[in-house]
């Protein structure tokens, strides 16, 4: 699962969408299985564990600190909350 700030870059993808993640030099194109909007992260986490959005963690804390380490994450969260997208 992949998880973004619901801005205006990402807040209309749907459902059957195509998308590029890019990951360094690597690019991957992956169909959306199932995309939703959250206002918080409290309330993704209680629709998906943290296992299934962020497996090498271990906690709510250390994922909000990565998030948080992302320029104006924090404050893109808290103004158009998450969008999780389920890939095929």
């Amino acid at each position: 699962m992949e998880t973004r700030a619901a801005t205006e870059k990402y807040k209309n993808i749907k459902n059957g969408d195509t998308i590029i993640l890019v990951c360094g030099k690597d690019r991957f194109q992956k169909e959306v299985k199932k995309a939703k909007i959250f206002k918080t992260i409290n309330t993704l986490l209680k629709a998906h564990p943290l296992k299934r959005i962020m497996p090498k963690l271990n906690s709510e804390k250390e994922w909000r600190k990565e998030l948080y380490s992302y320029p104006s994450y924090k404050e893109k969260i808290g103004k158009f909350g998450l969008i999780a997208l389920e890939l095929k």
